[in-house]
């Protein structure tokens, strides 16, 4: 069976950054489709960065491009999130995914495998 942990959430300012890590068990990450979604109270899950097997292809929303980076440590069977530039809307809980498909798909009904989620909160 595969479990994904997350780590690295926590408290940070406006501007400041954060990394977020997640470790797969149970499976070769080489064979999965990583992703991060977040979802803010009252909000939906939305797709927030999506990386390929190989990791050569990767994915963002709009409004965290330039600003979040996603990759992977096939070795360590571990996908991170760095979160550069962080900005109070940033604040969600955020939930690793994974799936067999060899490019992200960015609807979180395509995934079979979900962490329990690391809370990110950002002051102004």
């Amino acid at each position: 069976q595969v479990h994904l942990v997350e780590s690295g959430g926590g408290l940070v300012q406006a501007g400041g950054s954060l990394r977020l890590s997640c470790t797969v068990f149970g499976r070769t990450l080489s064979w999965l489709t990583m992703a991060w979604f977040r979802q803010a109270p009252g909000k939906e899950r939305e797709f927030v960065a999506g990386i390929s097997w190989s990791g050569g292809f990767t994915q963002y929303l709009d409004s965290v491009e330039g600003r979040f980076t996603i990759s992977r440590d096939n070795a360590k069977n571990t996908v991170y999130l760095l979160m550069n530039s962080l900005k109070p809307e940033d604040t969600a809980v955020y939930y690793c995914a994974a799936d067999g498909s060899r490019l992200p798909p960015n609807s979180h009904g395509d995934y079979d495998y979900w962490g329990q989620g690391t809370q990110v909160a950002v002051s102004s």
